[in-house]
């Protein structure tokens, strides 16, 4: 989904593909919905969010074991991280969508303010 600067290059690549192009988030949750696997094939991506969105739908992921992905999906029971992308794919295929949201879920802006709180100490007198 969405736009990048690699788009016509695999427009090129693979024209058999579909490519949805940005959607309304309505929309956009109805693919997820209709998917098996969310493929997340980043090496560079700090956080990706987009993974987050995913598994709140109750999509699980695939996606390669670097930074980003490991920060976020590690130990997840909805994720399958391997250097063997299609590894990955094949292993989140069989993975729980409601193990998926579940872990979305620990972050969400209750969860996220429920963290923050914790760490906040009384200053002394």
């Amino acid at each position: 989904m969405g736009e990048g600067p690699q788009l016509a290059e695999l427009r090129a690549q693979y024209p058999d593909a579909r490519y949805g192009g940005i959607l309304p988030q309505p929309e956009l949750a109805k693919f997820y919905d209709a998917a098996d696997v969310f493929v997340f094939p980043s090496r560079t991506d700090t956080f990706g969010l987009v993974l987050l969105e995913a598994m709140a739908c109750g999509l699980p992921v695939a996606a390669l074991p670097v930074t980003g992905p490991v920060d976020v999906l590690g130990g997840s029971a909805g994720a399958a991280l391997d250097q063997d992308l299609r590894a990955a794919c094949l292993k989140a295929l069989t993975l729980s969508r409601e193990a998926a949201r579940a872990h979305a879920l620990g972050f969400s802006w209750a969860a996220c303010t429920r963290q923050f709180v914790g760490h906040l100490r009384p200053l002394a007198a």
